[in-house]
């Protein structure tokens, strides 16, 4: 576990946690010896010289207050290491989820690392402040005691040494046989936490459908479902704890008899039983602590080996020589992109000089988001190039890619604040001035007036308390705050009235002006505004050209405007 410890936290934190374990081990040790101070201390107390003891005591207590120190500092350690690991995980797993690309989000991963970065996170951060310590002292204090023992008598010694290698074996079984409810215990929390999820984000459906009973009642079966897994689990534990126990026992009360028949052979003094029968008693009291944490040690091992698969999946690589894009001109070159084992894009190539606006229309599964994810290396090609100024996006630094992209979305995502601080996020270091300069061309100035907070409105986690049209006049007037000389747009208006489209269209029109544009448009009426238009279907571009041109053909697009242009109702 420690290895896999230390695999996870990488090479920053590994030297600060070797570093702790060396002084666990040390005061684990430490406690081992003092316990052979009471070999001279009894001895003498119960001869012909009890005064003779002083000595001995006086040595035990130093050794007790040396012990004493150093397991405040080992204590000390651990909590420091584990508090400033916490941290530090969290900052690496938020920046590691950020670099993973988009495919690996399946629907299931949201109930996963929901759990990974709450309790799992802090389950298996708590290993160096809650349990490696105790853990060290359950392994290294008895092996230091047994030592001991063998030092002072080694029939008794090598007895004590019998049971080490049956305890380990019992500790292991146990480990084995709880593995496969272990997992089953996880993936059932992680299952329910989905549900939860799922059920909180589908009240509006499940509210209007008049279905909330039902899905109370498959909430329910998930929950009843982690209480029988966590109850196996409990089951599957109870013999290794009890055998652990039992096999403790049963060493010592073979000692007792071992030491009873040596006395009474003459081979050993009552006093050296007794000293013996004391040190097994510290060796007892350890071992018997490992089936207490041995649950504990498990879980954190579990969350530490789902951690670590995290951690372990490939992020989108950095280039080791990055290459400066020159100019705002896009391509695509013989472009191949595989979702699973559907080829969505198939060998599609297109280019989009600087500042002019390209327009992608196509039914839906075309791979018209995915031109855009593409661009902004929210995925890598499988074959072909995306290049941006010239340069393969894959040869940009990441950071220098994302400066050159403002990208407005359908589905708007708002963090838990005010309106002012999502509008930030486009530059966080921008004037007063210039924020509000944003919201004006936005028309989110509107929005703000009727506000009773203002800008101090919190729009609550995922723009909740926002209403659509409201959440993409904030992130129009993110992205003209951000000021990057190319745009991408995934149809911003599908869902919106007629007032909040004309308000959005016309903060749209400011952003494109004078700015690369690669739009996605489902309804045909924003394709007017583009130099190009060109038509997706089935991972492929079947008509190319302006939107004048597409409608004299009367081909796939022709069809597609007749169909958009008719009257509702």
């Amino acid at each position: 576990m420690i290895r896999m410890l230390l695999r996870v936290l990488g090479e920053g934190y590994a030297p600060r946690m070797r570093r702790t374990v060396a002084l666990m081990a040390t005061t684990a040790i430490v406690e081992g010896l003092s316990y052979a101070l009471l070999v001279p201390v009894l001895r003498t107390l119960f001869g012909s010289s009890p005064a003779d003891a002083w000595p001995w005591l006086i040595a035990f207590g130093a050794a007790v207050a040396v012990y004493a120190v150093l397991q405040y500092l080992s204590n000390l350690s651990g909590f420091r290491v584990g508090t400033t690991m916490l941290r530090g995980m969290y900052h690496r797993l938020g920046e590691h989820l950020a670099r993973i690309p988009m495919g690996w989000y399946s629907a299931g991963r949201v109930g996963e690392v929901s759990i990974l970065a709450s309790r799992g996170l802090l389950q298996a951060m708590s290993v160096a402040a809650h349990l490696l310590g105790p853990l060290i002292t359950a392994c290294v204090t008895p092996l230091t005691i047994v030592v001991v023992m063998l030092a002072f008598n080694w029939r008794m010694g090598l007895a004590a040494l019998v049971a080490v290698p049956i305890v380990a074996a019992v500790q292991i079984w146990t480990g084995r046989s709880t593995a496969a409810t272990d997992a089953e215990r996880g993936a059932r929390d992680r299952a329910a936490t989905g549900r939860v999820i799922e059920y909180l984000q589908a009240q509006p459906v499940l509210r209007a459908g008049g279905r909330t009973g039902e899905r109370f009642q498959l909430l329910d079966d998930s929950l009843r479902e982690v209480q029988r897994a966590a109850r196996r689990s409990s089951l599957k534990a109870l013999p290794g704890a009890l055998g652990s126990a039992f096999t403790v026992q049963a060493m010592f009360t073979a000692l007792l008899a071992l030491g009873a028949y040596l006395v009474l052979s003459g081979n050993i003094g009552a006093a050296e039983v007794l000293t013996i029968l004391v040190l097994a008693a510290r060796c007892a009291d350890p071992l018997l602590s490992l089936a207490e944490f041995g649950g504990k040690i498990r879980a954190a091992r579990a969350e530490l080996t789902r951690l670590d698969a995290v951690l372990s999946t490939e992020p989108l690589p950095e280039p080791r020589q990055p290459v400066q894009p020159v100019g705002h001109g896009l391509e695509f070159t013989s472009v191949v992109f595989r979702h699973g084992d559907r080829t969505v894009l198939d060998g599609v190539s297109l280019s989009v000089p600087e500042g002019q606006r390209l327009a992608v229309v196509g039914p839906s599964g075309a791979g018209k988001t995915t031109l855009l994810q593409l661009l902004a290396r929210s995925y890598d090609v499988h074959a072909g190039a995306v290049r941006v100024g010239g340069a393969d996006v894959r040869a940009i630094d990441t950071e220098v890619l994302m400066a050159q992209m403002a990208i407005v979305f359908q589905d708007v995502y708002l963090f838990d604040g005010t309106i002012e601080e999502n509008v930030r996020l486009g530059r966080p270091d921008a004037g007063e001035d210039e924020v509000r300069a944003a919201a004006t061309a936005a028309r989110l100035d509107e929005v703000i007036e009727r506000l009773p907070d203002g800008w101090a409105t919190n729009v609550g986690e995922g723009g909740a308390l926002l209403s659509g049209g409201e959440r993409q006049r904030v992130s129009i007037a993110r992205a003209l705050l951000k000021d990057a000389p190319i745009v991408l747009l995934d149809e911003v208006t599908s869902a919106l009235d007629p007032v909040s489209e004309a308000a959005v269209h016309e903060g749209i029109d400011r952003l494109m002006a004078g700015r690369t544009v690669v739009m996605v448009a489902h309804r045909l009426r924003t394709v007017r505004r583009a130099d190009r238009v060109v038509f997706l279907d089935g991972g492929r571009i079947v008509e190319d050209g302006s939107h004048d041109d597409l409608l004299r053909r009367g081909g796939r697009y022709a069809d597609f405007w007749a169909i958009s242009m008719r009257p509702v109702g």
